[in-house]
């Protein structure tokens, strides 16, 4: 009998194998469907996002006898009136504190400087390759953060190509609240009575664990770029929306996000004024002392349950192989293999136990 599952499991891996190399082999067969798929994916995911951020305002809204369509509509209104709200107060904030910072390279430039100097003409001379390095640094700063505006232009201009892309990000989002209950009946009708149950409860796991994750992670890190705006500007450190908003952002990526994040902090602070990076790493210590103890443990659990080497590991190798992408993506997809792999491994638990207790009772 072992060896018969053994010979099955060899069958099935060499089928697998086969079936692989000929689609690496015909590809070109596949390459309108990877075309088509790459199309909606961006719009699939920024929709996904967003139904998980609004669902619970949606069911708010139906626990205090809101229609449905009247609930989605104003869900509606609202992120469009967020959208008005950042491009009429908060983008011109970001765009003028910007320019200011790229004004003022120029003076950190001479101040990276003169500090090299002082320390060559009252310490023992740096290391060849560290001053050539920090030569190298100030130098090509000025002229790496004035292309900045020519990437964005090329950015704005590549952006502009997918905005029949973007318009269906609404599309998807209607559908997705006004339907998203109907897909775990729409699924389960494929299969027996067993089989559906499985499948409906994966789905539901699923559905919590990204739930969990992406309104956590909004949640925290709405929270945490609100603390740092409030600390810097508490200490008078420049820029401090848009560091702030830096630091929103880069908090989405879980354990390393916050170091990242504290990086132009801290140097913005120093050529400020040098004591004032002390306050700025306090600010930014504080924010995450609060957002470990206080807010991720209350708005996130243990959901996840994942080990933090687990993470790191995970963001190091993702980072390597996808860049930025592959840090926001890596965490919530491994949480779905996992789920997934889980869920199956309690099927197969449940069924070998059934089996020897069918036996166990055959036998007497």
């Amino acid at each position: 009998m072992t060896q018969k599952k053994w010979f099955q499991g060899l069958v099935a891996a060499v089928l697998t194998f086969t079936l692989i190399l000929l689609i690496a082999k015909v590809d070109f067969i596949f390459q309108p469907l990877a075309t088509y798929i790459g199309a909606i994916a961006f719009p699939m995911i920024a929709a996904g996002l967003l139904f998980y951020i609004t669902k619970p305002l949606v069911r708010l809204l139906e626990k205090i006898r809101f229609p449905k369509w009247v609930a989605i509509l104003t869900i509606f209104l609202l992120l469009i009136g967020l959208v008005y709200l950042v491009f009429r107060f908060a983008a011109p904030i970001v765009q003028n504190q910007y320019q200011a910072l790229v004004n003022n390279i120029p003076g950190i430039t001479n101040q990276l400087t003169s500090i090299v100097d002082y320390w060559e003409e009252n310490h023992s001379a740096l290391p060849d390759q560290v001053e050539e390095s920090i030569q190298n640094y100030a130098s090509n700063l000025q002229s790496s953060l004035q292309d900045i505006p020519g990437y964005l232009i090329g950015f704005i201009s590549s952006l502009i190509n997918f905005l029949f892309t973007l318009v269906l990000i609404p599309f998807f989002l209607f559908f997705m609240l006004k339907d998203g209950e109907k897909l775990i009946p729409f699924l389960t009708k494929f299969f027996d009575k067993k089989k559906g149950a499985s499948v409906k409860k994966l789905i539901e796991d699923l559905n919590h664990t990204l739930a969990s994750f992406i309104q956590g992670q909004f949640i925290v890190a709405m929270c945490v770029g609100t603390m740092l705006f409030i600390g810097y500007a508490i200490i008078g450190l420049k820029y401090a929306f848009t560091l702030a908003i830096i630091g929103l952002v880069f908090n989405v990526i879980p354990f390393l996000g916050p170091y990242l994040a504290a990086v132009p902090a801290i140097l913005v602070a120093f050529f400020q004024e040098p004591k004032l990076a002390i306050l700025a790493a306090v600010v930014m210590l504080i924010a995450q002392q609060i957002e470990g103890n206080l807010i991720s443990p209350n708005v996130m659990g243990k959901a996840l349950s994942i080990h933090p080497l687990t993470v790191i590991t995970l963001i190091l190798a993702a980072g390597s192989i996808a860049g930025f992408l592959g840090l926001l993506f890596v965490i919530p997809f491994y949480a779905v293999c996992k789920t997934i792999i889980s869920h199956f491994y309690h099927e197969w638990v449940d069924s070998r136990m059934k089996k020897k207790s069918a036996a166990g009772i055959q036998a007497e």
